[in-house]
């Protein structure tokens, strides 16, 4: 079992990233040979600083190893690192239709929000990923509901791949948490919480003071009535309920019941608020231990590379063999 994971580097992590991530990955180093890559090559398809990359590579490599990534129980990477992956990409384009890439959400979001100049690297960024997770035959992507589009694209261009030119990758299942597989935002519920669309009292980031963390929470949006129950029309009460069980790991029905004779939100925004806090104390206390030690992040980056290539490279050349393509 091969379990393939990918992160930006740029932007704070944030809550949902956690519940609907970060969180599943260190759980998936105990169900079979995780991979986890640093994604700096997608990072490069919206305007960025180049002199900021390498350092947010190492915030968020330091960051994952202190949420519970172990070295020795996963391959840690950084993408650009490892050149079968842009190869690959290129290779696939040939079974990748146009119509499918126009057709991505996260397409039409981005070249919306770029008006005046869209990169084809954001077109073709869901043909790097298909190789991002295609180049290690990985069985197993966990993801959130968001990515869930990019994964049958996934499927669809492997199996496609294996039809036209015979059996060579893996196709690849999704993995989605069964609880708050969506964190929303604590000030707009309606949306998903964002480390770019969200206010700064909307996200909740897992570096967040405790203090901030408490009056994000106290801040957060609720809904008419006293009632904490989840409904349609509840979405800020819905999301706090989601996020309770997120963090206890239950289901939303027990945190319902445990505030059946709550009187009024403000109980309930004060304990999400406080279970958050001790939810992150523990990788905030890990993170500041690592991150000073930027040597030992790109050991564990380089490593992670070595082991990676071995892997991807295999793919690499089967795939140009199925191709026709070289000697």
């Amino acid at each position: 079992m091969r379990i393939f994971s990918g992160i930006q580097p740029t932007g704070r992590k944030h809550l949902g990233n956690y519940v609907g991530a970060i969180r599943q990955w260190v759980v998936g180093q105990d169900r079979g040979q995780a991979i986890h890559c640093i994604v700096d090559l997608h990072a490069i398809t919206v305007p960025y600083e180049p002199s900021e990359l390498t350092t947010t590579v190492l915030d968020t490599s330091a960051l994952l190893m202190a949420a519970g990534l172990d070295p020795d129980r996963c391959l840690l990477f950084r993408q650009s690192d490892v050149r079968e992956h842009t190869e690959l990409c290129w290779l696939l384009t040939p079974v990748t239709a146009y119509g499918e890439l126009s057709r991505m959400t996260q397409f039409k979001e981005k070249s919306a929000q770029q008006k005046d100049f869209v990169s084809t690297g954001i077109f073709f960024y869901p043909v790097l990923q298909a190789a991002d997770v295609l180049a290690y035959q990985t069985n197993e992507v966990p993801v959130g509901e968001d990515q869930k589009q990019h994964v049958e694209l996934m499927r669809d261009i492997a199996q496609r791949f294996n039809s036209r030119f015979g059996e060579t990758f893996v196709v690849p299942e999704h993995r989605v948490p069964a609880v708050a597989a969506r964190i929303m935002d604590l000030q707009q519920p309606e949306m998903k919480m964002s480390t770019t669309g969200s206010s700064e009292l909307g996200a909740v980031f897992m570096l967040d003071r405790p203090d901030d963390i408490r009056r994000k929470f106290r801040s957060a949006v609720t809904d008419s009535g006293r009632e904490i129950v989840r409904g349609p029309d509840k979405p800020g009460i819905s999301n706090l309920i989601d996020i309770m069980a997120a963090v206890r790991e239950v289901e939303p029905d027990e945190i319902e019941k445990e505030y059946v004779d709550a009187e009024g939100y403000a109980g309930l925004k004060q304990d999400v608020g406080e279970a958050v806090v001790d939810l992150f104390a523990p990788i905030q206390e890990r993170y500041a231990e690592i991150r000073p030690d930027e040597k030992a992040i790109a050991e564990v980056l380089a490593t992670g590379a070595d082991r990676a290539r071995a892997i991807s490279s295999e793919t690499v050349r089967l795939v140009r063999e199925r191709m026709g393509l070289g000697p």
